[in-house]
């Protein structure tokens, strides 16, 4: 447990330099974005491919990471409904706030939890690959859909509902659908991820001088993503009235308490053993990923709401996985 006490002081220290960082004005307003940006445009593009072509595709295929997958589409789907529902949102808050209720923070408190209470650090790497390969290209691939063209018109039908006759919102839509297609196919995310898993396949190596600064920009991708997450805290407390604060709440319940629950019941369902519904349930608990975060600054789309879900799962994940190794760590 004091290897996760550590995971959890590393990720709130980085994020409280950030918050220092603005407080004493060494980054001032908008200035952030540029961390946020060399973020998602060269250090994680580089992280990514570092992690994936070193990595073995075939264990995406373990019954745990399979479990908790399922049960990762299951909360996002529940929180689109949620939206569609009491708290409705426009395309690319509903598709951030779905990713905050399913996509976990498998690397920064994902690894030090796997070693330190799962026993394995394995446990956790097939977790990395899946959100890596399937999650991450179809949540920027629908952020592409919401980006505006040329001319400043938004490619989503809903948003431009009632402005436009009928046929020229189905025409505008079948045209962004397919500039947003276009865009995602030079997303460097996705790029890189399909690259790292393309040398992954056919088990191509990387000469030392490559590689090198490519992990070097690696190592640097989640320290910005922390700096910036903590700059943005400076100004605007978290969950203020206005913010869309039912979003966030019903995001991070979903996370922290129904993930886990669906995590340990598919488990049950499919017979898995005791180690492995302990594994299953303790991962689908981890709080969401500061990816989401990145993601929502770079394309200014529901940050304010993103960065309150990740605050609030962050905080209170740690007594619910206390909880859970308690309960079901001694099976």
């Amino acid at each position: 447990m004091f290897g996760v006490l550590q995971g959890f002081a590393l990720i709130l220290g980085v994020i409280g330099a950030g918050y220092l960082t603005a407080l004493f004005g060494v980054v001032k307003g908008e200035q952030r974005r540029v961390l946020n940006n060399v973020a998602f445009f060269v250090a994680t593009p580089a992280l990514l491919f570092t992690v994936l072509r070193t990595s073995d595709p075939a264990i995406v295929l373990s019954p745990v990471i399979l479990i908790t997958t399922l049960a990762a589409l299951i909360v996002a789907a529940l929180f689109v409904v949620s939206s569609r529902l009491w708290f409705r949102r426009d395309l690319a808050s509903t598709t951030l706030g779905a990713a905050g209720a399913g996509y976990v923070n498998a690397n920064n408190l994902g690894l030090p939890v796997a070693v330190y209470i799962l026993g394995d650090a394995a446990y956790v790497a097939p977790l990395i690959l899946v959100q890596l390969i399937f999650f991450a290209p179809t949540i920027l691939s629908m952020l592409e859909t919401t980006r505006r063209g040329r001319r400043g018109e938004l490619f989503d039908g809903d948003a431009a509902a009632g402005t436009e006759p009928p046929r020229a919102q189905r025409g505008g839509a079948m045209r962004g659908a397919a500039a947003a297609l276009g865009r995602a196919a030079s997303n460097p995310i996705i790029i890189a991820s399909m690259l790292g898993l393309i040398f992954a396949l056919c088990g191509w190596g990387v000469p030392d001088i490559v590689a090198a600064p490519l992990e070097m920009l690696g190592n640097a991708a989640i320290p910005m993503v922390l700096l910036s997450f903590g700059i943005s805290l400076r100004g605007q407390r978290a969950l203020q009235p206005g913010t869309g604060r039912g979003a966030v709440f019903a995001a991070s319940a979903l996370k922290l308490v129904l993930m886990p629950v669906i995590a340990w019941g598919l488990a049950k369902a499919f017979g898995l053993g005791d180690h492995e519904v302990f594994v299953a349930t303790i991962i689908a608990a981890l709080p969401t990923a500061q990816n989401i975060y990145n993601y929502a600054a770079t394309y200014r789309q529901g940050e304010t709401m993103v960065r309150d879900i990740v605050f609030l799962t962050t905080f209170a994940s740690l007594p619910i996985i206390a909880a859970i190794a308690w309960l079901l760590g001694s099976h």
